[in-house]
């Protein structure tokens, strides 16, 4: 197998990728996923506006049609040379692991297949095509952490010789992440407000991107971990009355649960208790909040965190898509999770 780590893939993209017909993106973060694939689709050399040689496929198209992708893989596009097969919205769908894994033994000379995905789990049907096929390459897309964040502000402000105090660093860094192409749309919407200036304060990050206050947005998050329905709704009142952006308060309670899978899998992974990893992983919140942390550790599991954390970034996305549907979206979604920790805490 080839198994690209996130600090690998620029070097992969230019140096390795050639040498391989079957790729497989995934991860929880969508829209890094989709960059990433983006990315792959170009180093084929396949002209990506030519409807015969790039084939896009949704995973619905290979479940009720099973021979599909082998039949796209080994037909002769109209006017020849190389195809492009590009599947979406794939997870460990047996029609499609069936297929890649007749692929990954017999690799296509004619063609390249990209798969995109969700998080999967390891010893997940799909990651073990990865893991049993040299000829495949997987590329797995974590959220972006303080180091990815931070070069991608830079990337992007050094596209237009911008430069930031480290004020408006902290506050910027602070207002995204959890979703790639999410965080770039927010900071290319800086630097386009920006575009006159040379340097970025910390009022033009509150001026376009917004600001929740830290109070604000924790009495919301701590509404969601309580199961308190009464107490999330009035937190959410205050916070559209001070006209904060109510996607600030969404991506909040997400890393919320982004941290606390990863404290929940440390806890199974090492077999601690909640108190021991309240002292590693859990040293940075708040003391007046650690209670209200450490009953959600005992209440939920990692898998299901995960899958909250992923409901609450499909939340965002949709928000991005479709502005109109921002609020809407946003409110249902961690309402929804608020009823969903109440019933584990009556159970706990």
């Amino acid at each position: 197998m080839a198994e690209i780590k996130s600090h690998e893939v620029d070097s992969f993209l230019q140096k390795q990728a050639k040498l391989y017909r079957i790729f497989i993106v995934y991860g929880p973060d969508k829209g890094l996923v989709a960059e990433r694939a983006i990315a792959l689709a170009a180093v084929t050399g396949v002209d990506l506006n030519d409807g015969f040689a790039l084939i896009k496929l949704d995973i619905s198209d290979i479940q009720s049609d099973p021979g599909r992708l082998l039949d796209e893989v080994n037909s002769f596009g109209l006017f020849g040379g190389e195809k492009l097969i590009w599947i979406r919205g794939a997870s460990n769908e047996k029609q499609l692991v069936d297929a890649l894994q007749h692929l990954g033994s017999h690799p296509p000379e004619g063609s390249y297949v990209i798969v995109e995905a969700g998080d999967l789990k390891k010893g997940s049907a799909l990651r073990k095509v990865g893991e049993s096929h040299r000829s495949v390459a997987s590329i797995a897309c974590y959220h972006d952490d303080a180091r990815a964040l931070n070069a991608l502000v830079d990337q992007e402000l050094a596209s237009a010789n911008l430069r930031i105090t480290p004020a408006a660093r902290e506050l910027l860094l602070a207002s995204i992440g959890g979703d790639r192409v999410a965080s770039r749309n927010e900071i290319r919407k800086l630097v386009l407000y920006c575009l006159h200036d040379e340097l970025v304060d910390e009022q033009h990050v509150l001026d376009i991107i917004g600001d929740a206050s830290a109070t604000s947005t924790d009495e919301v998050v701590d509404a969601v971990l309580n199961g308190d329905a009464d107490a999330f709704l009035h937190a959410v009142q205050k916070v559209i009355a001070s006209k904060t952006a109510i996607f600030l308060v969404l991506q909040s309670t997400m890393k919320q649960f982004q941290m606390l899978e990863a404290m929940r899998l440390e806890m199974d992974d090492k077999q601690q208790q909640v108190a021991q990893v309240m002292q590693t992983l859990g040293r940075g919140i708040h003391f007046r909040r650690k209670p209200v942390v450490e009953k959600t550790l005992r209440s939920w599991n990692s898998a299901d965190l995960g899958r909250e954390a992923s409901k609450l970034q499909s939340a965002i996305l949709i928000g991005r898509q479709r502005a109109s549907l921002e609020g809407e979206a946003a409110i249902q979604t961690l309402l929804a999770t608020t009823l969903q920790s109440a019933r584990r805490n009556r159970r706990a």
